[in-house]
């Protein structure tokens, strides 16, 4: 139960705005010919490297019954999945992400988490989460407790990453999917893995009331329609 210093701590928080979001899975010759189009007419994300791109690695939670897994397949219309996460080697910043989906739209909720802290989730300890004040980890404890929520697959691969302001527009170019690499190693950026798609890519947009018209004609793939494509599930394949 919870205390009442611990419930006195919680802090508020507004439910965060839904955007659109469509994928496609695109060929390497289709990839190279948008890559190239998409880079003489939007920024990269700051975030980048030189080349524009960066690596994620992340360790996605399931139930038992892999119910976020089985949601995804099942096209379920709201469902939702508890990830951490880092980018590129620098594993003193590790974020806890809740992803939802509801009617088609698609929302995150993320919050720091130290490295400190990461390891007493792999290791399962869980308590701190409960006394943190913070209304996502006191969820995520309630999702561990109520759903046995347990690390399940770690999901690796490396993002060139687009922007546009009008309509809030993010592009992404998903490369080198990478499982299989242990969830206890999830905190080793050297550690390789299994390749979870081969000779394809995973394209996103992502954006808020409207899609501009530039943004909708530069990444048209001739024959390619948006379609379920979960990375997470990709790699669930392979456990």
């Amino acid at each position: 139960m919870m205390t009442e210093t611990a419930a006195m701590r919680i802090r508020p928080w507004k439910y965060p705005a839904m955007r659109h979001e469509f994928k496609h899975q695109i060929s390497p010759g289709e990839d190279l010919v948008l890559s190239q189009r998409l880079r003489k007419l939007f920024p990269h994300d700051k975030h980048g490297g030189p080349e524009g791109s960066y690596r994620i690695t992340s360790l996605y939670f399931d139930t038992p019954y892999d119910s976020a897994y089985r949601e995804k397949l099942d096209g379920v219309d709201r469902r939702e999945k508890f990830r951490l996460r880092y980018y590129g080697t620098d594993t003193s910043f590790i974020r806890l992400e809740k992803k939802f989906k509801v009617k088609g739209l698609c929302g995150k909720r993320s919050i720091p988490v130290t490295r400190e802290q990461t390891k007493r989730l792999l290791a399962g300890e869980y308590g701190f989460l409960l006394e943190s004040g913070e209304p996502l980890l006191i969820e995520f404890y309630s999702k561990i407790q109520g759903k046995c929520l347990r690390p399940k697959t770690i999901v690796r691969y490396d993002r060139e990453a687009f922007t546009y302001p009008p309509g809030n527009v993010r592009i992404t170019l998903d490369r080198n999917l990478y499982t299989g690499l242990g969830n206890r190693n999830f905190l080793d950026p050297d550690l390789q893995g299994i390749k979870a798609m081969d000779f394809c890519t995973v394209l996103e947009v992502k954006y808020d009331e409207f899609l501009p018209e530039l943004v909708r004609m530069a990444v048209q793939v001739p024959g390619r329609q948006a379609g379920a494509c979960s990375k997470y599930a990709l790699c669930r394949r392979f456990d």
